[in-house]
C-alpha cells in the first residue's frame, strides 16, 4: 500500500472516530488545540498529521494509536 493510499484511509478514520463520539469539526479542534480548518485538512488527506497531533489525537477520542491504523 503506497503512501497516499496510507494517508487517505489514516484521514477516513480520523473522521470515523470523530463522528463515533458525537462531535463537530469544531468541537474536536477545540478539544485538539488546532483551527477547524485544519482538522478537515486531515480529514481529508490534504495535510499530514505529525506525530504528536496524532498521539494527541488518541487520547482526546480514547482510541489507541493501533485504532487509527487499522485499514479496512
Amino acid at each position: 500500500m503506497n503512501e497516499k493510499i496510507k494517508l487517505f484511509k489514516l484521514s477516513q478514520n480520523i473522521q470515523h472516530y470523530r463522528k463515533l463520539k458525537n462531535l463537530s469539526q469544531n468541537e474536536l479542534a477545540e478539544k485538539f488545540s488546532i483551527s477547524r480548518e485544519h482538522l478537515a485538512k486531515l480529514e481529508t488527506a490534504k495535510r499530514k498529521i505529525s506525530l504528536g497531533l496524532l498521539f494527541k489525537l488518541c487520547d482526546v477520542l480514547g482510541i489507541s494509536e493501533k485504532d487509527l491504523f487499522e485499514f479496512n
